[in-house]
């Protein structure tokens, strides 16, 4: 009798999980497209012939597969950029970090680690686990882009999760939801100017327009017809679920004449934050309400850059699109936000810093009070000796452009993934002795820093940092002065992190940690740190495998700016990283 009520009890629990399980199944053909864009006409690598590339519809708890054809003339592989990829960093993408790129000609498909999906030895009724990449408690806006090169400027789409069934937003439920995807452009073959920039070690061509959903609006030239409209009807409200996929630039956001309400960033849920202006750094998302409580009309949307460097070229253009209201005369003139100021860094630290956690939402953990690992990253531009018989345009004679953190510039390995190296316990592909602090304490927002060889000239390596399984971490990213102050988006694969704090200049623990949110801290998984100074992140190591940290501005990740944790299994097979599947690609 007790077996068969065991037998019973199984049958009901897979019928239960076979009911309410999905699978979201796609199939990504990267190739060469030709599109006009700017008066002339371009060949660019697309997915399935579109730019953005294809939205992806899934339920927290939904199982993803992608089936990725790789026909365009460059290696390849895609990030599920904001994904925890728990247990599953198989598919987490970025080049030979989690794995080889995809060669041209060859496939992949992003699904999971374990090859076997039976095994009567482990968990409930004979089943496994399901190591697979799986939605696993996520909702809200993620993204999905190249993570090789410079190819995210063409090859990107968004990626939105929805409640699973019998769920709701903790927000009314919008009439209609949106992406606005925000990119850059280049007039020229984007993998050129990438290639460009390493052999002459110096930063990329800046980019000719910007765009929303692939469209770069009426002010600029011949694309009067390319600009994104948005219909809207008088009274209702939308979710706007907005992205930068721009390559080099945090980007201002604003819509004439209309307020929008935060409530969700980087897929976390936030208290609800009313804002005329959204400041969003390369990789992150942020959620928007957006009523049409305005008069019948048509209104501008439009995006600028964000930059308070001095002296560094960018794109200094302005991409557009129109919100038409239903009903609006076809002669109405859209009116023009009045954007901020390419250097309004007052109005980009307002927006970061006024948002907050939804602590009643579904997910949402108590930041952990004790820290296991404290660290202390510089962040920061550098130069290294050009190469014999080259040229190079570094900021110094015989230098070019490098980038670091706590004086190490990350190189990538070659001939193996960092993963595989973690997964097969190869030695030589990496070391596990990434600095916990800079080699030397100092004024690291003074310009007068640029004096300081050993931090000018950083070392090149390939170190990590390895960590505890379910160990806390605790990071202070301290932007540095050398070659300039910036601020740098820094974006960490498989985890959120608690924002604690973040401010200007240096970071000082007697007085800054008494700033520290532990309330009500946003989440996010990319961190626009401060213009000269700095924030401080927490976060918790329970995805074994390795994940990368690094710089989101495109061109500072082949100069070094990176860097992974390696984070080691757990006591049991439910917290072990399961193995590569079958068609893992080699190098």
């Amino acid at each position: 009798m007790g077996r068969l009520v065991y037998l019973l009890a199984c049958t009901f629990l897979l019928l239960v999980a076979a009911s309410a399980a999905r699978i979201v199944e796609h199939t990504f053909n990267v190739q060469n497209l030709t599109i006009n864009r700017l008066c002339n006409s371009h060949v660019i690598t697309a997915v399935n012939d579109s730019l953005p590339g294809p939205t992806i519809l899934a339920r927290e708890g939904d199982t993803v597969i992608i089936h990725v054809l790789n026909k365009s003339p460059y290696n390849l592989t895609i990030h599920w950029h904001g994904i925890f990829q728990m247990l599953s960093g198989w598919a987490d993408g970025p080049d030979m970090v989690a794995q080889c790129p995809i060669r041209p000609g060859s496939k992949y498909t992003y699904k999971q680690g374990r090859s076997q999906d039976l095994n009567p030895s482990h968990g409930p009724c004979g089943s496994v686990p399901a190591y697979k990449f799986k939605i696993i408690k996520q909702e809200g806006t993620v993204w999905w882009h190249a993570h090789i090169s410079k190819l995210r400027a063409t090859v990107y789409g968004a990626f939105i999760i929805h409640p699973r069934a019998g769920n709701s937003y903790p927000f009314p439920k919008p009439y209609r939801e949106v992406p606005i995807l925000l990119g850059e452009w280049w007039n020229a073959n984007v993998v050129d100017v990438d290639n460009e920039a390493i052999a002459l070690g110096t930063g990329p061509n800046i980019s000719d327009a910007f765009t929303i959903n692939g469209l770069p609006g009426d002010l600029y030239p011949c694309s009067r017809n390319q600009m994104y409209k948005l219909k809207v009807k008088q009274g209702k409200t939308y979710l706007l679920r907005i992205i930068n996929g721009a390559v080099e630039n945090h980007l201002f956001y604003k819509i004439a004449n209309h307020k929008m309400t935060v409530v969700a960033i980087d897929a976390s849920y936030t208290n609800p934050y009313v804002t005329d202006v959204v400041a969003i750094a390369p990789g992150q998302m942020v959620d928007v309400l957006l009523t049409a409580n305005q008069p019948v009309g048509s209104y501008y949307m439009a995006a600028r850059p964000y930059l308070a460097v001095v002296g560094l070229p960018f794109d200094n253009t302005t991409t557009r699109g129109v919100i038409v209201y239903d009903r609006a005369p076809s002669s109405s003139v859209p009116l023009m936000p009045v954007l901020p100021l390419f250097n309004d860094t007052p109005t980009a630290h307002k927006f970061f810093t006024n948002l907050t956690s939804l602590v009643s939402s579904r997910f949402w953990d108590p930041v952990p009070p004790k820290v296991d690992r404290e660290m202390f990253v510089t962040v920061g531009m550098g130069v290294e000796p050009c190469p014999p018989n080259t040229t190079c345009l570094g900021p110094f004679n015989g230098t070019r452009f490098s980038a670091s953190l706590n004086n190490e510039s990350l190189v990538l390995p070659t001939g193996l993934s960092m993963l595989q190296a973690f997964y097969f316990n190869v030695g030589g592909v990496y070391t596990t002795d990434f600095p916990a602090k800079p080699p030397i304490e100092l004024d690291y927002t003074n310009l007068a820093i640029n004096n300081n060889l050993p931090l000018l000239f950083a070392q090149k390596g390939t170190k990590v940092t390895k960590l505890k399984f379910n160990s806390t971490v605790e990071m202070v990213l301290q932007n540095i002065a050398i070659l300039g102050k910036d601020n740098h988006p820094m974006h960490l694969h498989g985890f959120n992190f608690y924002v604690l704090a973040q401010g200007f200049g240096n970071y000082n623990a007697a007085t800054d940690k008494k700033k520290f949110n532990l309330i009500n801290p946003q989440m996010r998984n990319t961190i626009a740190v401060p213009f000269g100074g700095w924030a401080v992140i927490r976060f918790v190591a329970n995805n074994p495998g390795v994940w990368f940290m690094h710089c989101h501005i495109e061109a500072h990740v082949p100069m070094g700016m990176a860097t992974a944790f390696v984070v080691d299994n757990g006591p049991t097979q439910e917290t072990t990283l399961p193995p590569p599947p079958a068609d893992l690609p080699t190098c």
